[in-house]
């Protein structure tokens, strides 16, 4: 039987290696554990909405990044099914934020995870998001 950490680690650098998204945006990964991930990300001035602060959908990527690693750490391929998220504090350019996902439920095929989204230099609680995922049992159609 597999080490449950080798499979979580090989998953987690298989699954970075893949995503486009997850390297544009910068994300860095401290922490992998079955179920569970540690993501890191900086705030870019072109991640900021008009008053100034991080957009929401910056906080949402890294934070939905975070989930799709932790919810992909046992090996089978998983998506997202449904995500909610609440806003809390705001983040600015400059800030390291850190998206920590952890595993909530896995029945059958269907798992729940949530995340915290804090910034590193106070441990302010920016944001909570709580995913739904599915494992797949064929990998994603490509489109023609």
């Amino acid at each position: 039987m597999p080490d449950p950490q080798a499979v979580a680690e090989d998953s987690v650098r298989t699954f970075l290696a893949e995503d486009t998204a997850a390297r544009a945006l910068g994300i860095t990964v401290s922490r992998v554990a079955p179920g569970s991930v540690t993501a890191h990300m900086t705030i870019r001035p072109e991640m900021l909405n008009g008053h100034g602060t991080a957009h929401g959908a910056a906080l949402f990527a890294v934070a939905d990044i975070a989930f799709a690693m932790a919810c992909n750490s046992h090996g089978p391929a998983a998506v997202g099914r449904s995500c909610s998220i609440e806003y809390l504090a705001p983040a600015f350019a400059g800030d390291l934020v850190t998206a920590t996902a952890v595993e909530r439920s896995v029945v059958g095929r269907g798992g729940i995870y949530d995340v915290a989204i804090t910034r590193d230099a106070d441990g302010a609680l920016l944001a909570e998001m709580r995913g739904h995922s599915r494992q797949l049992t064929n990998r994603p159609v490509e489109p023609a």
